[in-house]
């Protein structure tokens, strides 16, 4: 496997979304914000998608591509249980009586869901972490560059219009409420640990063989840029999201050196990718892929020239 690390550094343009809202008040449903610091010093307030939210997305697009691949899953990632292989009682069983080091010779051999995106193990009164080999920033708006507008919504009822609920409170009246929807542009970031694929982190070897670690490894990219491309959340049944553009910088890694990446944030960051890359190729003596992508078609043949042969 000659990919070690990979990053994704990019500015996404999503129109009319709700992918990540943090609860309602009264009839309201708000939107997630967060606050970011300009190179000014400048405070700004943003809408933010979670990173948590695109680990979802990733998690989703991998049990799919797992299946179709004839990748090993776990009896809880089958039945999609949030417990995942905590809740698999053959694992259970298997791990009784064995040390850290050899549940983490297991786990890889169990699911692969669970070796690439990350685990607590509890079973047995443990608390053993398997720390994912993919890893998503927030996605904050860039400031001056995203707005959330509210707009008002009703449950139409033909029988009880100028009703505003039913008095046993039901809520089977005509109820009106407000939804949020978010457009602008978004900075993301997105590294990958290829190598940590099936490898047990005690014993710092690998659990299974290099053909199945190359399977993982094309579905673990195959997923993450279908996580850019078809992006799920929040209110996607009346508000999937418009993704118009996509650009930025793919870069990759065959060495100890990790894929550099800088947020989009930056209004200069794909020059900067460019540029530490460049350094570090120099401190280290080994190359370092940088490929830039204007487009969301662009990103997608550039991820598609990263699988393995």
């Amino acid at each position: 496997m000659t990919l070690r690390t990979l990053s994704i550094s990019g500015l996404a343009t999503l129109n009319l979304h709700s992918l990540n809202n943090e609860g309602g008040e009264g009839n309201h449903i708000q939107t997630r914000m967060v606050d970011v610091v300009m190179a000014n010093g400048e405070l700004h307030p943003v809408n933010a998608v979670s990173g948590d939210m695109f680990k979802h997305i990733f998690a989703e697009h991998f049990y799919a591509i797992a299946q179709e691949l004839g990748l090993i899953l776990c009896a809880g990632c089958q039945t999609l249980n949030a417990n995942r292989l905590n809740a698999d009682s053959s694992f259970e069983e298997a791990i009784k009586g064995k040390g850290n080091a050899e549940v983490l010779d297991l786990l890889p051999n169990s699911c692969a869901l669970d070796d690439v995106a990350g685990i607590l193990i509890t079973q047995g009164n443990r608390s053993l972490g398997r720390k994912s080999v993919v890893e998503f920033s927030w996605v904050p708006g860039v400031p001056e560059r995203v707005k959330t507008g509210s707009y008002f919504h009703v449950k139409y009822d033909p029988q009880g219009r100028g009703k505003t609920g039913a008095d046993d409170g039901s809520n089977r009246g005509q109820a009106i409420f407000h939804r949020p929807a978010s457009s602008g542009q978004y900075a993301l970031v997105a590294h990958v640990e290829a190598h940590r694929i099936g490898l047990n982190d005690i014993t710092r070897e690998y659990a299974i063989d290099e053909a199945e670690r190359q399977k993982r490894l094309t579905a673990v990219l195959r997923a993450l840029a279908q996580t850019f491309l078809h992006p799920g959340g929040a209110m996607r049944n009346t508000q999937s999201p418009h993704l118009t553009d996509f650009r930025g910088v793919v870069t990759t890694s065959s060495h100890s050196v990790p894929a550099p990446t800088v947020s989009a944030l930056n209004p200069d960051f794909e020059e900067q990718v460019g540029r530490i890359a460049g350094a570090l190729e120099k401190m280290s003596g080994q190359p370092i892929g940088v490929h830039p992508f204007d487009s969301l078609g662009a990103f997608a043949e550039t991820m598609g020239q990263t699988l393995p042969s």
